[in-house]
This record gives structure tokens, C-alpha cells and sequence, in this order.
């Protein structure tokens, strides 16, 4: 029996040693039954784990075997705005997970974007439990990116009653809207009509100004760009404890940044603070909020040792 057993694992795997094979024509006969069968049974085989190994890398390319991204944007819905965001925050070196019920969507992210940046994943909208893949519970803010103002809306309240404690984004078509979203808990809401129509104006008026709006707004792509960022104050950080003038002169000399502005946390809520007194004292995890160029956003990271809105 071990003969046996020893001759068809040889056979099967096609080693061949030789050490044994049949003499009789009978065993010859089911051997040969043996030899042309295995073909079939390799073919079997094969098949089977092509197939598996093709399922698990779609699933990957999907998104099924979720992501361990953290502090990350989760971006619900994929269109010209999703890209458009999603520009800016990887600019700014941010990672971003993309939800998209669109096949075509995933292999077009997937192309244009580095995977340790971004994650894709194919979803129907509807079935909030697919959310997890992404690691919403873990992100720093969920962007709803429909079409439709009401469809956002529903969204975001479905989105409440699984996960709470998170923060959410949403851009709006109808301004007056705006109340309503925040009354169901939305963090920020931006109205795009609102938006062109502050800066369709400020080019007709004082042009310099719009020209100077619409630079800062977006990230630094070189040393000679313009934008403006917001740091953390740190346990260990050099201006904790010191007054908001003082660091306003500090920061011009050191960096040659100009501090605009302070942003206070007090019990989970963000105080903005636009040119505050300069005897405004600066405490941990306080966001100071400047002006700078790429040149200088290195030197702060340098000074502060986080990165821009970094925790």
C-alpha cells in the first residue's frame, strides 16, 4: 500500500524518479488510466487556485479587505468635485478614501493616484455597513459628495445613527439649505454658488485681491506659491504658554510667516479667533493660522515638529 501510495504521488506530481514502476501489462493498463487522469486533476487544481488568487486581488482592487488608514478623509461619491478635492488634500500629502458605486471609478483612481495615499472602494451607498472597509470610525472627516442636496441630507442623517462622533462636510446647491444641514449635525456645510459668486465679484472690483484669494486657497505646489495652513500647538511646542503678539513677531522673523488668525478648542467645539488681542494666550491645542509659501511651511513644520493641521 505504501508502494502505492509512494508510485502515485511520484506520477501525479510528475517527479518520475523510477525507483519504481509497473511490470504487468495490468498494472501498466492502470497506470496509464492513472497518468492521462492526472492531467485532469492538475487542470483542476490550477484552475481553482487562478481563480481563488483572481478573486482575492479583485477584492483587493475593490476594496473588500479594507484599509488601515487613520485620520484619513473619507470622500462619499465620486465626481468632478471628488477629484478636485481630492487634489487638494493629496497636495498636502492627506490621505483620502474614495467610496464610489461605479466600477469604471475604481480602475480610473487606482491609475492616477498611489495606493498609499488613496483607497478605493466599489459600494452600494445604501449599505452603511461596507463603510467600515474604509475605517470611517477612525477618520478625520467625511465628505458627502452627491448631486442631489435632499440625497446628501438623508445621507448623512443614515450616516448618524451608525457613527457618531464623526465630523461632516457637504457642499451645497441651495444656500438656504444650509441651517437645516447644520441642525442635523453637519459640521460644515460650503455653498459653491456662494463661493463663485464672492469671487466673480472681487475680480470685477479689486482683481488683486481675487487673484490673491484664489492662491491661497489652494496648496503651495512650489516654494514661490502662497497658502495659507493652520499648525497645532503641541505639549512641547516653543509658543505654548506665550502671547499671541509676541509669536507674531517671532513667527515674521523666524519664518517669515504672518499669523492671521487663532483657532481655540473648548469642549469638542472650534473657536475661530480672526486676529485676536495680542495679549491672547497661546494654550495646547490651540491652531495657529498663517500665511506663508512652501519655503516657509518647512521651516514651521521644522519649528512647531508636526505637519500642517497635524494632532
Amino acid at each position: 500500500m505504501w508502494d502505492a501510495i509512494w508510485f502515485s504521488i511520484v506520477t501525479v506530481t510528475t517527479v518520475g524518479y523510477g525507483d519504481m514502476y509497473p511490470h504487468t501489462f495490468g498494472g501498466k493498463l492502470v497506470s496509464s488510466v492513472f497518468i492521462l487522469s492526472s492531467f485532469s486533476i492538475f487542470g483542476i487544481l490550477i484552475g481553482q487556485i487562478s481563480n481563488y488568487m483572481a478573486e482575492r486581488l479583485e477584492e483587493r482592487k475593490l476594496g473588500f479587505q479594507g484599509t488601515t488608514f487613520k485620520n484619513h478623509a473619507v470622500i462619499i461619491g465620486w465626481n468632478t468635485s471628488g477629484y478636485e478635492v481630492l487634489e487638494q488634500l493629496i497636495g498636502v500629502g492627506k490621505r483620502a478614501a474614495i467610496v464610489t458605486n461605479r466600477r469604471d471609478d475604481i480602475d480610473l483612481i487606482r491609475e492616477s493616484y498611489s495606493n498609499n495615499l488613496v483607497f478605493t472602494l466599489l459600494a452600494d451607498y445604501n449599505k452603511m455597513e461596507m463603510l467600515d472597509k474604509v475605517n470611517i470610525g477612525e477618520s478625520s472627516i467625511v465628505y458627502v459628495n452627491f448631486e442631489d442636496d435632499t440625497e446628501k441630507l438623508v445621507h448623512v442623517l443614515n450616516l448618524k445613527k451608525k457613527y457618531t462622533g464623526l465630523k461632516y462636510i457637504v457642499t451645497l446647491d441651495n444656500t438656504n439649505l444650509k441651517e437645516t444641514f447644520l441642525s442635523a449635525g453637519v459640521t460644515y456645510t460650503v455653498s459653491k454658488n456662494e463661493i463663485t459668486s464672492k469671487l466673480l465679484a472681487s475680480y470685477i472690483f479689486e482683481p488683486d485681491v481675487a487673484r490673491y484669494s484664489e492662491d491661497i486657497l489652494s496648496f503651495a505646489e512650489d516654494e514661490d506659491d502662497f497658502d495659507i495652513k493652520e499648525y497645532r500647538i503641541s505639549q512641547e511646542n516653543a509658543y505654548k504658554g506665550k502671547k499671541y503678539g509676541e509669536a507674531f513677531f517671532q513667527l515674521k522673523e523666524r519664518a517669515d510667516v504672518i499669523l492671521i488668525g487663532l483657532a481655540k478648542i473648548k469642549e469638542g467645539i472650534r473657536h475661530l479667533m480672526k486676529n485676536p488681542p495680542n495679549e491672547t494666550v497661546l494654550e495646547e491645542g490651540d491652531y495657529l493660522i498663517m500665511i506663508m509659501n512652501g519655503a516657509a511651511s518647512r521651516k514651521i513644520e521644522q519649528i512647531f515638529r508636526t505637519e500642517e493641521g497635524g494632532y
